[in-house]
């Protein structure tokens, strides 16, 4: 901070004095109707439902939803669930790769929608980008913000081209929402890691105008390597090992990424959460759709250490450490 005569102001002390950690209160999700079953691909590609789940672990996937229709259905869920006040909102972050315009951003139209009077954003870190935002919402709660509504949405469907096999099979449409709010002391997150490497944007991504376009094979190789050594850099930071872990919420990619990963984390499957077979991949919205089903399961108990990471396009990847429920 500059003081009234251009000298720098140290204002540590003051931060410090004023600094909240962050907990998530409350989750909600939202899928579209219409269901696209490995069946219905058979008569699009070649392919078969057989093949498909061998490889992807995924049967079916929903399709149809606008990336604010579904947005704003999970974050009314996620605002009742939270029993907060929706006029203490200060922030809205929208995870998305797929906006409902060029310009201007999705995040608005959800803000008004939902009647609230604060600021909202877009982020587009791809399939990392719910934990992007969630990350982002811890920094601006420990400068004093209020409750922030963090959204991950994604209308793939409308990008995807399902007579290709290398990509119809995989992505599909969803959104998840969770609100942080403050809380006295350090709060849920314990540690975080964040990492880009934009030599590998050209593997996965598309055009404007155009639909996904993916070198599966260096997918493969790169996003495994990456969610471990994100992973284990969360837990470094947070203090913790694998075996403090009571959960872990990787995004869903591809069912063998996620196998791949978690062998390297030492984590075993039954401490994992995948909902793939039904939903396929939601990019955006995968991690915090597999959260609410996690919650509303009670696969998440108060004191619960849960890990999240995962990757995504550009190359992307995002891990943090929660203490579920801390105060």
């Amino acid at each position: 901070m500059i003081g009234a005569h251009g000298h720098p102001v140290d204002n540590t002390a003051e931060l410090e004095g004023r600094m909240s950690g962050m907990v998530i209160r409350g989750v909600g999700s939202c899928l579209p109707a219409q269901r696209l079953t490995n069946v219905d691909l058979e008569s699009m590609m070649d392919t078969t439902d057989d093949w498909i789940a061998d490889r992807t672990g995924i049967r079916e996937r929903r399709i149809g939803g606008s990336t604010s229709d579904m947005a704003i259905e999970a974050s009314r869920i996620a605002i009742e669930r939270s029993g907060i006040d929706p006029a203490t909102i200060e922030l809205v972050v929208l995870s998305t790769t797929t906006p409902d315009q060029q310009v201007p951003a999705t995040a608005p139209t959800v803000q008004a929608a939902l009647g609230l009077n604060c600021g909202a954003i877009d982020v587009n870190a791809a399939c990392s980008g719910f934990t992007y935002g969630l990350i982002a919402s811890a920094g601006m709660i420990a400068l004093g913000s209020g409750p922030v509504l963090v959204v991950g949405s994604d209308a793939l469907s409308r990008i995807t081209d399902y007579h290709d096999r290398g990509t119809g099979i995989l992505f599909a449409d969803g959104a998840g929402a969770a609100i942080v709010t403050p809380v006295d002391g350090p709060g849920s997150l314990l540690g975080w890691d964040l990492g880009t490497d934009g030599s590998a944007r050209g593997i996965l991504y598309a055009d404007i105008g155009s639909v996904l376009k993916m070198d599966g094979k260096e997918v493969f190789r790169r996003a495994v390597r990456v969610m471990a050594s994100s992973a284990e850099n969360a837990m470094q930071r947070a203090g913790v090992t694998i075996d403090d872990i009571s959960l872990c919420i990787p995004h869903q990619a591809n069912i063998r990424i996620i196998d791949a990963a978690i062998q390297r984390l030492g984590i075993p499957m039954e401490r994992t959460v995948t909902n793939l077979e039904r939903v396929g991949n939601t990019s955006s919205g995968s991690i915090p759709l597999a959260l609410d089903e996690a919650v509303q399961a009670s696969r998440i108990a108060d004191g619960d250490l849960v890990l999240v990471c995962g990757f995504g396009a550009g190359m992307t990847w995002a891990s943090c450490v929660l203490r579920w429920g801390a105060a």
